[in-house]
């Protein structure tokens, strides 16, 4: 079965960079698209950006400019590039895949813990 596995977060200071890095392993059979999604404290999980396998790309309005989501040369793997971080980006940050793997669906990382602060 996938399972992906994320890492980078970190503390930030405002303004400051984070690079997030996700990697899938397991049986893929097909791996439609990579994404990184983000849940803070008392609000819903939301989409931060995705990449397509065949490389098109698709950002939340509130992280345009700032964050760039690309693919590793390993086929499977993705990254999160942010870039003039805000306050207001801390969160968890979750790794998905939309893949045909033991099911055809949604895959999850653990998370990965996003602050900054001053």
């Amino acid at each position: 079965q996938l399972q992906l596995v994320e890492s980078g977060g970190g503390l930030a200071q405002p303004g400051g960079s984070l690079r997030l890095s996700c990697a899938a392993s397991g049986t893929i059979f097909t791996m439609h698209s990579m994404g990184w999604y983000r849940q803070a404290p008392g609000k819903q999980r939301e989409l931060v950006a995705t990449v397509t396998s065949g490389g098109s790309t698709n950002y939340a309005d509130s992280v345009k400019g700032r964050f760039t989501i690309s693919r590793g040369n390993a086929k499977n793997t993705v990254y999160l590039q942010m870039n003039s971080l805000k306050p207001e980006d801390t969160a968890v940050y979750y790794c998905s895949a939309d893949a045909f793997s033991s099911y055809r669906g949604d895959y999850w990382g653990q998370g990965t813990q996003v602050t900054v602060s001053s």
